[in-house]
């Protein structure tokens, strides 16, 4: 099962994609390119390529100042990184790379470009992780955050792509690349403390002084990825209790518990991946884990195991919004339209906005810079929130804060998030709520993403009236990627994904697991019928006051 690293660094040299293949050219999926070099959807020509086209894009926008480089633990992420800087370095930018060519999680590159810009309007900084999250270890991925701090959207994306394939058409024709060692003595190419200048900060944004107070046994497990050397020094610096249960890094990933497909995944929601640190929850008051680029959190704990996303995102809006005094009333919670309805029923009882996006982080990213929004998160485990003070964090997902949160709310409240999870669930008609996937070819997942509300040819879901038919968030009106249909006591909502050959279905009930089963049964049947029915007949739909919602 284990990934031949050898055989895979040679792939991302010696392959040369094919750009009259689709599945080889560059695509931005919702957390940039990813791919593997044994399919040749992730070689050198790739990186070469979005690195000359994001040079080209940086000069069409005026940004000038420096480039934050950050990598995580994946075996193509150090070649990779090392053909960006060639291209960066020949185009004469400044580029920041890690003291010690240390790892360098997605939130702390977020950090460092809203630190760089901050009070400035010129010569702003933007960055690069090279990262596919939590993905197989065979996979690599190109991650681009323009002077916002978060992840590039649609408008910016698009653009790099089309360039990049430009240039693989080209056979790389208008690349500028010099040698590597060049490019490290280039006088563009520096240092960058990031590790102690993230650390530093974390102060601001979490009450570190109440989590030493209490003396907590944290247990933390970074998975192998890329912050596997902050957490000592996170420990060290606010006299934490917290031992790190492995600090391995290995490429392969052999450490990793398989995940529910016998694949090695990285992924901290996964109670698959998370055996090893779920197995050793008795020994500590509170414990989490974090995917390779530690955008994503994993929290374990000692009478809940590990926290379904959706419950911990619950407890973490209610817990925030009633101990953050200096937050803005007017400040919104920001979910994604395939988060669960406990968030919805949290947020009312607080008396605050809800924000409904599209899946993406990059939606949450205007609200946290101007202060709309003091929290955003995702059902798939990434979130954010702001400063104590109410000021800015990260606009990217950030797994370590949401991750030491939990050892805020243990501290000062004397629970755990699964305990108070149960207290929110006893409050409130608790819903059930599940995800399937399935495999998916680029041309299905292009018909699903183009999918409209008259497609739907059924009248009930689950035994209930269909209210709504949704292709738009309700947030921002931003087009799904899919539907989202919605009954009185239930909801389903389909979508490709944007980085795997896979669908996603998505599904709550408020009438229990029974009730679940059912809608996803359906909710298959309604997307298999969709996809089959000729557009030209959808009128049909219109019998069954299937609605898009304004």
């Amino acid at each position: 099962m284990l990934v031949d690293v050898s055989r895979l660094v040679t792939a991302y040299y010696a392959d040369v994609p094919d750009s009259s293949v689709q599945e080889q050219r560059v695509a931005f999926g919702t957390s940039g390119h990813r791919g593997s070099a044994f399919a040749s959807t992730f070689n050198q020509n790739h990186v070469l390529a979005i690195s000359q086209a994001l040079c080209d894009y940086r000069k069409q926008q005026g940004i000038g100042g420096p480039l934050f480089l950050g990598i995580d633990t994946h075996a193509l992420s150090v070649p990779a990184s090392a053909s960006a800087l060639e291209v960066l370095a020949a185009n004469g930018v400044e580029v920041m790379l890690a003291d010690g060519d240390e790892y360098t999680p997605t939130p702390v590159i977020s950090h460092a470009i809203l630190a760089y810009n901050r009070g400035r309007d010129t010569g702003l900084a933007d960055g690069i992780v090279i990262t596919p999250s939590h993905n197989p270890p065979d996979n690599g991925g190109f991650k681009y955050n323009p002077p916002n701090g978060g992840p590039a959207d649609d408008d910016v994306t698009g653009w790099i792509e089309a360039r990049a394939n430009t240039f693989l058409e080209r056979r790389l024709h208008g690349v500028k690349r010099i040698a590597y060692e060049r490019a490290l003595r280039a006088s563009t190419t520096h240092r960058h403390d990031y590790l102690n200048a993230y650390v530093s900060d974390l102060g601001t944004v979490l009450d570190m002084d109440a989590i030493r107070g209490a003396n907590i046994k944290i247990g933390v497990d970074p998975l192998g990825g890329a912050g596997v050397h902050y957490w000592g020094p996170i420990a060290e610096r606010y006299g934490l209790n917290l031992p790190v249960v492995n600090d391995g890094v290995d490429p392969t990933f052999r450490f990793v518990t398989v995940d529910w497909d016998g694949r090695i995944r990285m992924d901290p929601s996964s109670s698959y991946a998370m055996q090893s640190l779920i197995d050793l929850k008795d020994r500590f008051d509170i414990a989490f884990g974090c995917d390779t680029d530690h955008d994503r959190h994993g929290i374990v704990t000692r009478n809940a195991g590990l926290l379904p996303p959706n419950h911990y995102l619950s407890v973490a809006i209610f817990y925030l919004f009633r101990h953050r005094p200096k937050w803005s009333e007017g400040a919104a919670v920001g979910k994604t339209v395939v988060s669960s309805l406990m968030i919805d029923r949290v947020t009312a009882q607080l008396g605050r906005k809800l924000y409904e996006v599209p899946v993406g982080f990059k939606w949450f990213v205007e609200g946290l810079l101007n202060g709309l929004l003091a929290f955003g998160g995702e059902e798939s485990a990434g979130a954010t929130f702001i400063r104590l003070d109410g000021g800015v964090w990260t606009t990217d997902k950030d797994g370590i804060v949401p991750a030491l949160l939990a050892a805020e709310i243990t501290a000062r409240t004397g629970r755990d998030p699964g305990e108070i999870y149960r207290e929110l669930a006893r409050d409130f008609n608790e819903p059930v709520y599940d995800r399937v996937e399935a495999p998916a070819t680029p041309q299905q997942k292009q018909m699903l993403a183009g999918l409209s509300p008259q497609q739907v040819l059924s009248a009930e879901l689950g035994g209930e009236k269909i209210q709504s038919v949704l292709t738009r968030a309700p947030g921002n009106c931003a087009p799904i990627g899919g539907l989202k249909v919605i009954t009185k006591i239930g909801w389903f909502a389909a979508r490709p994904s944007g980085t795997e050959n896979i669908y996603k279905i998505y599904a709550e009930s408020l009438r229990g697991a029974d009730h679940l089963h059912r809608i996803l049964t359906e909710a298959r049947a309604i997307i298999g019928a969709a996809l089959a029915a000729p557009r030209q007949h959808s009128e049909i739909a219109t019998s069954a006051n299937v609605k898009e919602k304004p």
